[in-house]
């Protein structure tokens, strides 16, 4: 089904910077919003419920998950994490830009359900940055830093099977990539044709 708004999946293995580069790109365009998914951790930091996350208890999430409630829905570092659909219809059909946080599994099942979804991967310049950032954040323990390295190499090998790529070195440049790509999807023929229906319509283009 096509809709007027645009949906954006941003994928990346933890410490990459995704989640940096999506807060400072919805500074930067308001007419990007972000998908807010469920999940069964606990908050981190100064995360609120509604915010960054809606979190919800085990019996919570599996309700949802018998209710069909859920676009997609997977395991993730030990919790789970899913993505309702309603939550994102609706948002595109008023005609915003949505933007989704998730993993790569979900990436590719939102594909099958959104076939208009832009899928983003954010990669690490090399292996020591990724680690490095991963111990500069202070939120894990080394066991989970290295079950994050080796989880991380499962999730960039996938990464072809992504729309576009950025590589995330120097934060400004790969904020920059992020927002080209935002700005190039909303000129594309199709997503141009289903946000500008009136004028094609005008034109006899449709």
């Amino acid at each position: 089904m096509d809709y007027p708004g645009n949906l954006f999946v941003v994928a990346a293995p933890s410490g990459a910077g995704k989640s940096s580069l999506v807060k400072a790109l919805m500074e930067l365009d308001g007419r990007v919003l972000p998908s807010v998914s469920h999940t069964t951790r606990a908050p981190r930091g100064q995360e609120k419920h509604g915010r960054e996350y809606f979190f919800v208890s085990q019996q919570e999430f599996d309700a949802m998950v018998l209710g069909d409630a859920f676009v997609e829905w997977a395991h993730v570092h030990g919790h789970r994490y899913g993505t309702s659909k309603k939550a994102i219809e609706d948002r595109v059909a008023q005609g915003a830009d949505v933007i989704l946080e998730i993993d790569f599994q979900g990436a590719i099942q939102i594909k099958k359900v959104f076939a208009n979804a832009v899928l983003i991967f954010i990669l690490p310049p090399s292996w020591e940055e990724l680690r490095s950032r991963l111990e500069r954040r202070g939120e894990d323990a080394p066991d989970v830093i290295e079950l994050r390295l080796k989880n991380a190499a499962l999730e960039m090998a996938q990464t072809s099977e992504f729309d576009f790529v950025i590589i995330n070195e120097l934060f400004e440049r790969a904020l920059f990539d992020m927002k080209a790509i935002v700005h190039a999807q909303r000129l594309k023929y199709t997503a141009q044709r289903r946000a500008r229906a009136d004028t094609f319509q005008a034109l006899n283009l449709t």
